[in-house]
């Protein structure tokens, strides 16, 4: 990462899998604290991000009280926020929520000369995403009409294979799709995704994909069924620049994961 000071800086967090009651654990932790304890590293790491992008599932069984929480700190950091829905998250509720003049779920945001695009993957009801056809003419019309803004895609789902099995039934279904659309448009420099709980980075051409891992529990990688191990959490950093080169990292917090029951599959 090099020479910040030119740069655009969004700090990426995914699957956050906040709890309706503070004190709720999910697999044997609790996924508020890591939340808290992500935001707080990062931001003693780097004291100013243009943008804190949070890529769905924010909330594990959401309810008015979970997003309430989540806004109110992200309130304490003063960074713009945008908030994209999960499969577990209830889009509604978010927008209703989640919805101030800073932090909200707005899905086009101007940052100098680029724009961030954010596409809603959710399939209400069910695990996996599809992007529907007003999501793709949606993101179409956005690069059509800003062609001189170099462009970030984010969305839950994957649009890539991750090798897991199981989590690649869940993939976008017409990621095929996605992908056809940013083939026509070489100002699209990357698409950044939550859902899979682990780290992904593959560059097609010139597109780079991204996947960033969970603020609580990670997944097995390459794994062909449920698994979950005690990686620590952890953020994506992407820093944006003005001729449309992309650096990102992942950090993660320090040590593993002590008190995740992997057993158990109350996911």
């Amino acid at each position: 990462m090099t020479d910040k000071a030119t740069c655009l800086s969004i700090l990426q967090l995914s699957d956050l899998h906040i709890l309706a009651v503070p004190e709720d654990k999910l697999l044997g932790i609790n996924t508020e604290h890591y939340f808290h304890a992500c935001l707080e590293q990062a931001f003693a790491g780097k004291l100013h991000f243009d943008l804190i992008l949070l890529t769905g599932d924010l909330a594990q069984n959401p309810c008015v009280a979970s997003y309430r929480r989540i806004l109110a700190c992200l309130k304490t950091y003063e960074t713009p926020c945008v908030c994209l829905p999960g499969n577990h998250d209830d889009y509604e509720l978010m927008q209703q929520v989640l919805n101030t003049g800073s932090i909200n779920c707005r899905k086009q945001v101007f940052l100098d000369n680029w724009q961030l695009l954010g596409l809603n993957s959710q399939i209400p009801g069910k695990p996996g995403g599809r992007l529907s056809n007003k999501e793709l003419d949606f993101l179409e019309s956005c690069l059509t009409e800003n062609p001189d803004y170099h462009a970030l895609i984010a969305v839950h789902h994957h649009c890539l294979e991750t090798k897991s099995p199981w989590m690649d039934t869940m993939i976008i279904e017409n990621s095929e799709e996605l992908l056809a659309i940013v083939a026509k448009y070489p100002q699209v420099k990357a698409i950044t995704t939550g859902h899979i709980h682990q780290i992904l980075d593959i560059k097609i051409a010139n597109l780079r994909v991204l996947g960033v891992p969970s603020t609580c529990f990670q997944f097995v990688p390459g794994s062909t069924e449920f698994a979950v191990n005690d990686t620590a959490p952890g953020y994506r950093l992407i820093e944006l620049y003005a001729d449309g080169r992309i650096e990102s990292e992942v950090i993660r917090l320090a040590g593993p994961l002590a008190e995740l029951q992997t057993n158990l599959h109350e996911y």
